[in-house]
């Protein structure tokens, strides 16, 4: 399997290191990006090989990941649309549909658009992918096997719904990081120092994210298990519900997902 990478951004190095432990040989991978500074360090981080500029070379390569912005996607794919003969195009880049980066590309359509998230970086992301119509089954296995380098994945057959992954697991670790802060706060309130706070939130957020990983059982019945009729937890969740935390974190998701179509809308429309 050798794989091309345009963009060297933080994801595509996650992508780079995990695809490497996995024991693809760094020969058989390569990474564009017109930075120098960032073709410096990756090819020092990993060990491969390295360009400034989309060419000719790329037509030996199974996959290309492309990880650059969403603003700057046009111009690299109709760059990269005269090397495309058979490769599986795989994109990470927020808010642009398949159908927009498959018509860049001068009509080619082995396209999977994808959504990974940032705990990627240290290989417990969580990616959702979609196929253009008329993806081979090898070109989705191919797309599963890179992006499974940093985690797990989910398929989807209707890309529609890539943006509602935006929404939950894409932006998802800022909600998270949201909450450990509001943990934060309150254990300052409650006398603690930055550090005691610090680790009291972070450490309760991975046990219970582990043991919701673990367990068949809904999260609702884990949080019951932890609620006592009159007790501590009780008072906390009565007061989360008296201010409609749980509904301001739905409409915020849903916010979320609206404003993914609308770029897709945007940036789909050059």
């Amino acid at each position: 399997m050798k794989i091309a990478f345009i963009g060297g951004g933080n994801m595509a190095a996650a992508l780079i290191g995990g695809l490497i432990k996995r024991g693809v040989a760094p020969t058989d991978i390569t990474a564009i990006d017109i930075n120098d500074e960032a073709r410096s360090r990756t090819a020092k981080q990993f060990g491969i090989d390295t360009g400034a500029a989309i060419d000719a070379k790329l037509a030996g390569y199974d996959a290309i990941v492309l990880a650059v912005k969403p603003q700057v996607l046009k111009g690299v794919a109709q760059a990269l649309a005269p090397h495309l003969s058979r490769q599986t195009v795989i994109s990470i880049a927020a808010g642009i549909r398949a159908a927009d980066l498959s018509r860049w590309l001068g009509g080619y359509a082995q396209v999977v658009r994808t959504m990974p998230n940032t705990p990627a970086l240290i290989g417990m992301g969580v990616t959702g992918l979609a196929a253009l119509p008329g993806v081979s089954d090898e070109a989705k296995a191919l797309a599963s096997q890179v992006l499974e380098a940093v985690g797990t994945t989910v398929w989807f057959d209707d890309e529609a719904k890539i943006d509602a992954v935006t929404a939950i697991s894409g932006s998802g670790p800022a909600y998270v990081f949201y909450f450990i802060e509001a943990m934060q706060d309150a254990a300052r309130a409650l006398g603690m120092d930055e550090a005691q706070g610090r680790a009291l939130a972070v450490a309760t957020f991975t046990g219970a994210a582990q043991l919701a990983a673990q367990s068949n059982e809904p999260a609702s019945v884990l949080r019951e298990r932890v609620t006592s009729k009159g007790g501590t937890t009780a008072a906390a969740l009565a007061s989360f519900d008296a201010h409609g935390v749980k509904e301001a974190i739905v409409r915020g998701a849903l916010a979320a997902e609206a404003r993914a179509k609308e770029m897709g809308d945007e940036l789909g429309a050059a």
